[in-house]
């Protein structure tokens, strides 16, 4: 592990503008989806999750853990949803507790109709806005943080 170099004053720099850019950078893509679709982002990462999962079904932890939401944030995002028609909750066989969040035709629909407008939100707010090294930088520096092994 390398230590910075950097004060104590400019780190906090340095992370703040990070955090900064990420909120940044979920409003925009937040108002597109909005503007579009009716869909706040946090109810497309849902859908986006269930989408790639086998079955469009993952048990609720599961998803939590994804979304980077509470459980009960998460239950309450899923109830909204369910409402909508665009997901169901079934219960796991193997585990009386446990509980999946199902997606549905209809949330399959909307998922592919915001689909590519969550693609051009991160082209436009990110990917157009950095050149190739800067890409491959980022995706170093973003693997390094997540504890991903980064190929070399």
């Amino acid at each position: 592990m390398t230590g910075s170099t950097l004060s104590a004053g400019a780190e906090l720099i340095v992370w703040r503008t990070l955090l900064r850019a990420e909120a940044r950078l979920s409003r925009r893509l937040q108002a597109d989806l909005l503007a579009r679709h009716d869909l706040a982002l946090g109810s497309y990462e849902v859908l986006m999750h269930l989408g790639e999962a086998p079955g469009g079904r993952l048990r609720m932890n599961d998803l939590a853990d994804r979304v980077l939401l509470s459980r009960s944030g998460l239950t309450r995002l899923v109830d909204r949803l369910q409402r909508d028609g665009l997901v169901i909750r079934q219960s796991c066989p193997s585990d009386a507790r446990g509980l999946f969040a199902v997606l549905t035709a209809g949330g399959r629909d909307r998922l592919a109709e915001a689909t590519p407008t969550y693609r051009e939100g991160v082209r436009d707010h990110v990917l157009s806005r950095l050149d190739e090294p800067d890409l491959r930088a980022l995706r170093h520096l973003l693997d390094k943080l997540a504890d991903e092994e980064v190929p070399a």
